[in-house]
């Protein structure tokens, strides 16, 4: 017997509205029944919530770019956060990934420049030194200007081992390599820290060995 799709007619692979559930499944935190309860709610508002969602889509995919100095992902290169001469450039915060920027940006507690790492180092996954950005952060700390490097990775083993390599490589440079102060839990990400955890992190970080 056919299954039904979302609009009542079969829901066979071609079928757009059971593709765009299927889309929005993929994304973190939605699965299939919440991907079809977001999909409903933009059918039954098609002439508003969705031609503003698909013109909003449209924008980011033109104009999205990966800043050259940091990493981070934005509309313009250098990024905003790199751009500003309000940011403290003799600090360098550095993260695994673009959401734990935006993370520590939201808590507006910390006023440097960062470093996207794009990812920690795992053996178990064939990730080394050469497949992160590390030789760009070691790179900008070579260009001086730099008194303090950040080191904000999340609280796993694999986080952890990357700040240790990080701050093995800059044992002969002189800058003070810090990290955020552990009341962040064992096992936690940063991207769903709230704020208040953030702000007691960032207050509490400490000098690295």
């Amino acid at each position: 017997m056919a299954s039904q799709g979302l609009g009542g007619g079969p829901g066979y692979r071609g079928d757009p509205i059971e593709a765009l559930a299927s889309a929005l499944a993929r994304l973190p935190g939605l699965g299939p029944r919440s991907a079809r309860r977001a999909v409903l709610w933009l059918v039954k508002r098609r002439e508003t919530a969705l031609v503003e969602l698909l013109s909003a889509l449209q924008a980011v995919r033109e104009t999205l770019v990966e800043c050259g100095t940091c990493g981070n992902v934005d509309t313009i290169d250098p990024c905003h956060i790199c751009a500003d001469p309000r940011r403290d450039a003799r600090s360098i915060c550095v993260v695994e990934d673009v959401a734990d920027l935006w993370a520590l940006d939201r808590a507006k507690l910390y006023t440097g420049k960062y470093h996207v790492l794009g990812g920690k180092l795992s053996a178990l996954d064939g990730i080394g030194p050469e497949d992160l950005a590390i030789g760009s952060l070691l790179a900008r700390i070579e260009e001086g200007g730099i008194d303090e490097v950040v080191l904000a990775m999340n609280a796993t083993l694999e986080g952890q081992t990357t700040a240790h390599y990080i701050a093995e490589r800059l044992e002969e440079r002189p800058v003070r390599v810090t990290q955020l102060a552990h009341g962040l839990p064992v096992g936690g990400e940063l991207d769903y820290m709230d704020e208040g955890t953030l702000a007691q992190a960032l207050r509490a970080r400490r000098p690295v060995g």
